[in-house]
């Protein structure tokens, strides 16, 4: 095949042109961020390639489906859309595109009529102004400050350190290590191993935990007697957007994850517009739980299906 496109399974040394691709599109969705499609690999069976001056991005889908994301980059959409069908026929699979609102509309005006979209409400990514998240300014958002206020009052002696991966390499490594150890105590408290989804998510977790360091992420503990009680990891995502991708707390700790989160977002996030804290997956007690954030909007995404 004259388009072929060579997919391969995704590895730390693909963060080098993978990233000025996905800077190239400049999105706010989790999708295109490496260390999403990286560290929840193993999960989708997702598979990454470059072909011309795109990312492709392909996961296992439903039987007889190939799930494609919207290409990062730039270049022809009409003749890069034409390829990743080609692909999909080449392993005798039909093609689905993963698209946000932004590349639903590219789509549809580079083949009008011809794509039938899908909106699917539980993969919707959940953003907010970073410094409403901060200040957590005005009635609305009182309850979080309650919340804060009993921590501080429980907790006297608590503390706010950064992991930084250009930083003590000795230190980083040390944190990361309680980090890995409070992730096991939390999975033990809440059953990981007896649910294949938070099973998998602690893989996820894991992964970044790892790989923390070339991944360049940024980290934020929160201590009570110098004992972790939550913890969480995130990075730019592109221009404007940092985004969340793990936050672990103690649930008896009352206010250590509205805590963590504002601290967080203080110490790593100033200055940015919005912060992407993903999507609820579906789970009724994590919308509730995003939703009282307030998020300015929601990052709408759909299945586009050609015919």
């Amino acid at each position: 095949m004259s388009n072929r496109i060579d997919f391969k399974e995704i590895e730390l040394s693909d963060k080098e042109w993978a990233d000025p691709l996905l800077a190239v599109s400049d999105y706010r969705a989790t999708e295109y961020c490496f260390t999403t499609l990286y560290i929840w690999a193993g999960m989708f069976g997702t598979r990454i390639a470059r072909w011309k001056d795109w990312l492709l991005i392909r996961s296992d889908g439903e039987e007889g489906c190939a799930n494609y994301i919207f290409p990062a980059g730039s270049g022809d959409v009409q003749e890069v859309l034409r390829v990743m069908e080609e692909d999909a026929a080449s392993i005798g699979r039909k093609p689905v595109i993963w698209a946000i609102a932004d590349a639903r509309d590219t789509i549809e005006a580079a083949f009008p009529g011809q794509y039938r979209f899908t909106q699917i409400r539980k993969s919707f990514d959940y953003l907010y102004e970073t410094e409403k998240m901060i200040s957590l300014a005005g009635k609305k958002y009182q309850p979080k400050r309650n919340f804060i206020s009993r921590f501080k009052a429980q907790n006297p002696d608590w503390t706010y350190e950064s992991i930084r991966p250009d930083g003590d390499p000795e230190l980083c490594r040390r944190q990361l290590e309680e980090c890995r150890a409070m992730t096991d105590e939390w999975c033990a408290l809440n059953g990981c191993s007896h649910n294949e989804s938070m099973r998998m998510e602690a893989c996820a977790v894991r992964t970044a935990l790892r790989d923390f360091v070339p991944l360049r992420l940024r980290g934020g503990i929160l201590r009570s007697g110098g004992r972790i009680v939550a913890y969480t990891l995130g990075e730019r995502l592109n221009s404007d957007t940092f985004i969340v991708h793990v936050e672990k707390a103690f649930s008896d700790v009352t206010g250590a994850y509205p805590m963590i989160n504002r601290c967080f977002l203080e110490h790593e996030a100033a200055g940015l517009r919005y912060v992407n804290r993903e999507d609820d997956a579906g789970d009724e007690g994590l919308r509730r739980a995003k939703l009282s954030y307030h998020p300015a909007y929601m990052l709408e995404k759909y299945l586009a299906v050609r015919g």
